[in-house]
């Protein structure tokens, strides 16, 4: 089962000498922004000896203007859907200069450099992520079990106790107190009985939200739904180019401030990680879709509340390979998963969820990128698909 439920550590105590080659890279990048980002706060006001008036010296920007498609939509919008463009743009996260600038903030833009050009014909996305109505249609249709309710078996773990063989998924459990965040096994739990129908347990249900994210749903049970529906799962490129929205280099989907004017744009983790979250944002937990504000292609909750996945596999340095050909045509992700923290196979995920915080995830960033088992689930992990133009 999963063994990086939302994002992950590097491993402790391992020097660059006996790195592999990827994270090298990876910490040469960071290094790279850290220094884009203190000569950008260190700008240079000019005096223009003619007319007295100030103006800004600042290093150039690590990402270019996006350059939309101008084609307009090829048609009427499937239902539930909003045509994306498509165009080249820049791709990838550098650690903001202020504000959200943390340890966490640098761990979570390591594998998302170097920033490179990309370039992504338009299609169809999901306005929102796919709810607990919709996939209920689906399962009510097909009469699919998702990974979650399917009980596994000894030939699948064999060095299983027979007892843990029980259906279920992992469950984010608050701390009674603080914690130190090196551990992610104090506030997940395998729960027996947890599945889509009960998110956190046999004694939760789904009954009146119907319009929430429906989650515990693995990368099987999101293909799965996405044939059914006729479309399938964005990919990495793809789901970016849809959450920027238009804009380019932005820390966040909407802009450069987490509350432009003291206004909550997603829903994240407020208060201390992993002992509670106050719902400062209007939400302690999982939100109903379109809660807050769209970005500028009109898709809702790309930043925040659950998780995506990406039909991408995961590499920590997939970046560093689209950097040598870029600008790199529909790129459609490497052709087989690798990560040093984990042998499970795994795919991207994107957005991050109500569970990130500047104290240990902050995911919700434009650009960063998850990562999960496919086999597994959580309560904190959804989807939404896409549909190419016909």
């Amino acid at each position: 089962m999963k063994d990086k439920i939302s994002s992950g550590s590097p491993a402790a105590g391992r020097s660059l000498a006996s790195a592999p080659w990827w994270l090298v890279l990876a910490v040469l990048a960071v290094a790279a922004g850290i220094v884009f980002n203190k000569y950008r706060r260190s700008r240079v006001s000019a005096t223009n000896s003619e007319t007295g008036l100030k103006h800004e010296v600042t290093a150039a920007s690590l990402f270019a203007p996006t350059i939309s498609n101008k084609a307009p939509a090829p048609g009427p919008a499937p239902k539930g859907m909003v045509w994306i463009p498509g165009g080249e743009f820049s791709m990838g996260c550098v650690a903001p200069s202020e504000g959200t600038c943390t340890m966490a903030t640098m761990r979570s833009v390591m594998d998302s450099q170097p920033v490179h050009r990309v370039y992504v014909d338009g299609f169809w996305m999901d306005e929102t992520d796919v709810t607990n109505d919709e996939f209920e249609k689906f399962v009510d249709a097909t009469g699919y079990k998702t990974l979650a309710e399917i009980t596994p078996t000894g030939k699948q773990f064999p060095n299983a106790p027979p007892g843990n063989l029980v259906a279920g998924s992992m469950v984010f459990t608050p701390t009674k107190e603080p914690v130190a965040l090196d551990d992610y096994y104090q506030w997940w739990r395998y729960v027996p009985g947890a599945n889509w129908r009960h998110p956190t347990g046999p004694d939760s249900d789904i009954k009146g939200k119907g319009n929430v994210p429906v989650v515990q749903i693995a990368y099987a049970d999101a293909l799965a739904y996405a044939k059914w529906a006729g479309k399938r799962l964005p990919t990495e490129a793809e789901w970016e180019f849809a959450a920027r929205g238009g804009l380019s280099g932005k820390t966040f989907a909407w802009g450069d401030e987490l509350r432009p004017g003291g206004k909550w744009m997603a829903n994240i983790f407020e208060g201390e990680f992993p002992v509670k979250d106050t719902g400062a944002d209007g939400f302690a937990s999982i939100a109903p879709v379109a809660k807050f504000p769209p970005n500028g292609y009109g898709l809702y909750d790309m930043a925040g509340n659950v998780w995506q996945w990406c039909s991408d596999w995961y590499r920590p340095d997939a970046y560093a390979q689209l950097k040598l050909s870029e600008p790199i045509r529909n790129p459609q992700g490497p052709t087989a998963s690798f990560d040093s923290d984990s042998d499970q196979p795994q795919r991207v995920q994107r957005g991050g969820s109500f569970l990130c915080t500047d104290e240990y995830c902050t995911r919700y960033m434009i650009g960063t990128r998850g990562k999960g088992d496919v086999d597994t689930a959580s309560n904190h992990l959804g989807f939404r698909c896409v549909k190419d133009s016909e």
